[in-house]
């Protein structure tokens, strides 16, 4: 995402990707999901992609991230979490994200 590359989507994701973004939007099919690559990248850049944690377990990954971009001219940023399955030839089948706000307050202190 950082660098706009789409030959590494097909290299990463399986034909028969579920994608669950963590707003609503669902993509079925690697085809969906070059498609939403393709026109995200037109309006949007990825500022920052960091990642925090790996958790794994057999063919299961959880990540904590912070996620920040310029989308139609409006900067935005969030914390994430992703549970990514993989399948057997070790592509990404299924993936669900979870968003939390990247700005905290302290209502106690």
């Amino acid at each position: 995402w950082i660098d706009k590359d789409i030959t590494v989507i097909s290299q990463v994701f399986s034909e028969e990707i579920i994608y669950s973004e963590c707003y609503g939007p669902e993509y079925h099919g690697l085809s969906q999901v070059l498609q939403w690559f393709t026109d995200w990248n037109k309006i949007g850049s990825v500022l920052e992609w960091k990642i925090k944690r790996f958790i794994h377990q057999d063919l299961t990954t959880v990540v904590e991230w912070y996620f920040k971009s310029c989308y139609d001219n409006g900067i935005g940023c969030f914390d994430g979490v992703s549970i990514i399955q993989f399948d057997n030839n070790m592509k990404i089948i299924n993936l669900k994200e979870f968003q939390s706000k990247a700005e905290h307050y302290y209502p106690y202190g």
